[in-house]
């Protein structure tokens, strides 16, 4: 379970989000609704620790992900996958690189299984043969179904999704939401 307490983060003076408090509950798919420039993604990042709150707590499982020290940051860090809301793949790496890139951070598998365990997450999203092209290869579709495969590595506990459908057309929207939904249950995020 992840709670947000009271959390507090402003900009220059401009308050985005002002004392949140929220419970994400294990099991369930939990959402952040709200109108454009309301702080979906402010919150989400804050969660995962892209951004630091000015003040409140972030908990998962009872620990506090705001006063962690590096290692227990670290660990805690492994057991989460995000899918932004731009794919965020790194232009210079083909799509197999990019699913390799959380392993290279954080896994201490040989090169061998962190290979196999790329083109298993790149299978499982029906992208087997895209893997030697480059983000600017293939359609938008492609990449969030790329940036699922990164997402979903590391096998992690928390599954992180920021407006996961943005800029792809009704036919795709359903597919990414039919894989994200049929995953988190598959491997229980």
């Amino acid at each position: 379970m992840i709670e947000v307490k009271n959390i507090i983060k402003s900009f220059e003076g401009r308050v985005v989000l002002n004392n949140i408090s929220a419970v994400f509950e294990t099991g369930k798919t939990n959402l952040i609704i709200g109108r454009s420039g309301s702080g979906k993604t402010v919150m989400i990042k804050s969660i995962i620790g892209l951004i630091k709150p000015d003040s409140g707590q972030i908990l998962y499982d009872n620990r506090d992900f705001t006063c962690m020290n590096k290692k227990e940051l670290h660990d805690v860090r492994r057991e989460m996958g995000m899918l932004f809301q731009g794919s965020a793949l790194f232009d210079s790496m083909t799509v197999l690189e990019n699913v390799m890139f959380p392993l290279e951070m954080f896994s201490k598998d040989s090169k061998k299984e962190k290979l196999a365990r790329a083109q298993f997450c790149l299978d499982r999203v029906n992208l087997t043969e895209a893997g030697n092209l480059f983000p600017s290869e293939i359609s938008g579709g492609m990449m969030k179904r790329a940036a699922i495969a990164r997402a979903i590595a590391l096998k992690p506990k928390y599954l992180f999704c920021d407006e996961p459908n943005s800029g792809l057309d009704p036919k795709t929207s359903l597919l990414i939401d039919d894989l994200i939904h049929s995953i988190t249950i598959e491997y229980k995020m």
